[in-house]
This record gives structure tokens, sequence and C-alpha cells, in this order.
């Protein structure tokens, strides 16, 4: 046998000693090592799946945790404000005045947890969804947009479930006075006692519309429930039905000729801002002073 015959020998016999003796150590510290591996990529993973997901999933309890919380629809970039669920007494009350007999009597209401519009849909959001400016006032892309109908509204609600994959509707007049009385506080307009501050309305609009969000928000943090333009609400009109309204989540009656109309607007005279105000109109009526608000149910 030569010398680098002898060599090779020895090299592959020091590998074969190396590899028996310390592939067990190597192996051990694998398997010991590895949960700590696997755990930070399955970390990773969950926080890169949690940053993927959708905005708009349910979240999860417990719900107080939300308050406070803006969602924004990636399509058109409407903000939504989370409102807990809760019960309250609707209807004009001895803490406010200018009451109306349609607002009348006062009974318990309680409605589940949903998202609001923290503002009224503008018209660069109603342009997004449907490639046209109905307006009256085509002042700017962040005014309210107006002149539709609640049947209009209808169709644009499924034009964005399309683009979104969502659920959208219309609040019930439940969930609009609830809202906008900062979750069932005792409030004359959305917000305070003070229409001057919290409302674009006859007094000071000088009889235009104007930006969504120049006013002050009300305790939820929403903009305009007083004022700047009324708010098309997802009930049918019945004067029996308000009087006899069921307790849980009621959603108006279920025929009618009329919508529910809600908030006040630019050319309104103060009573018409009051958050207990209600108005009526058929679903194919338009105006220049009339728009709306969607809200997301909670699933």
């Amino acid at each position: 046998m030569n010398t680098r015959s002898s060599k090779h020998i020895c090299i592959i016999a020091w590998c074969t000693f190396l590899f028996y003796f310390t592939a067990p150590l190597f192996l051990s510290m694998y398997v010991m090592a590895a949960p700590w591996i696997e755990g930070d990529f399955i970390k990773l993973w969950e926080k890169e799946k949690s940053e993927r997901q959708n905005p708009f999933s349910p979240p999860s309890p417990p719900y107080q945790d939300m308050v406070g919380k803006t969602l924004v629809e990636r399509v058109t970039g409407m903000k939504f404000i989370w409102v807990k669920g809760g019960c309250y007494e609707m209807g004009c009350g001895y803490w406010t005045s200018d009451c109306f007999s349609n607002e009348k009597p006062v009974h318990e209401v309680c409605v589940d947890s949903f998202w609001i519009g923290k503002y009224e849909v503008t018209q660069r959001q109603w342009k997004t969804i449907m490639g046209n400016n109905p307006s009256s006032y085509k002042i700017g892309d962040d005014y309210p947009v107006e002149q539709v109908s609640w049947d209009d509204i209808g169709f644009f609600i499924k034009r964005l479930y399309k683009q979104s994959d969502k659920s959208y509707r219309l609040p019930t007049e439940a969930e609009w006075e609830f809202a906008a009385r900062s979750r069932g506080k005792k409030e004359k307009y959305a917000g305070g006692i003070t229409p001057d501050s919290l409302a674009w309305y006859g007094k000071n609009s000088g009889m235009t519309t104007h930006p969504v969000g120049t006013k002050q928000p009300n305790g939820l943090n929403i903009h305009d429930m007083s004022g700047n333009v009324m708010e098309w609400c997802f009930d049918r009109h019945d004067y029996e039905y308000y009087r006899n309204s069921p307790r849980n989540n009621p959603a108006g009656p279920p025929s009618g000729a009329y919508r529910v109309i809600r908030g006040g607007s630019w050319m309104a005279f103060p009573s018409y801002l009051r958050t207990t105000a209600r108005e009526v109109g058929s679903p194919e009526f338009r105006n220049g002073n009339l728009g709306f608000r969607l809200v997301i149910p909670h699933q």
C-alpha cells in the first residue's frame, strides 16, 4: 500500500468517526431547537395573515374594545365608526323640545352593534361606484352627494357589494337615532345643544351644502347627523308601527309607500335638526338636500 492510499484511508476513517460520534449531538440540538424555529415561522405567518385580513372581519369580544375604532372601505375610502349596541329610550322625550306628534310615544329600543359611516357619502365616493354625479351642488368631491333616491341607493349598494364583497345597507331609523345620540344619550342635536357648532342649516349654510366633516362631531366622532343633507333610512314608514315598535332591532313595517328620512339639512329650521325628528319620502323622491350614509351590520 503506498503513502497516498494510507492517507486516504486515514481521512475516511476520521470522517466516519466524526459522523458516528457527532451526528447524535447535532440531531439532539435540532430536536430541541425545532419547536422555537417552527414557532417563529408560525408567528410570522400569523402576523402576515392578520395584516392581509380584511378590515371588515367581525371583531372579537370584548366588543367594548372596538369603541372609537374606524375602518376604511378600500374601494371608495368611506370611513366607518364602530357603534356598540345597547338599549335606549327612542323618541322625543322630556329632555328636549319642539316635538312633533310622529316622534311619540317614547319607547325602549335595543339595537345590535354595527359600523356606521363617519360622514355622509360624498360625491367622489358616488362617482367611484356609479360613474356619474347626480348632485345639484357640484362644488367639490368632498361635498355630500344629493339628488339620490332610496331606489338609487339600492343600485349603489349592489355595485359597491360587487367591488368590495361586503354587506352594506342603509341604517334603520332606530340605529340612526342611536348613533346620532351618541349611543342613545339625551342629545337634542347630534353632539349637544348648540346647532351652530354642530350643523350646517338654514341660518349658517348660505343655502348650500358644505364639505362633510367640517362641523363638530358627536360623542362617537360621527359628523353631520344634524344638518348638511337629510339622510335616507332603511325603514318603510307607518305611524302605527312606530307607536307599537318591537323592542329589539326594529326595521320598519313589511310594507308601505314611503321611507323614513332623518337629520335635517342645509335649508332646515333648528327643529328639523333634532336627533328625534322624522320625515318621510317616496322611494323615488330626489332632492338637493337629501343624501345618505351607510352601515355595515355586525355579523
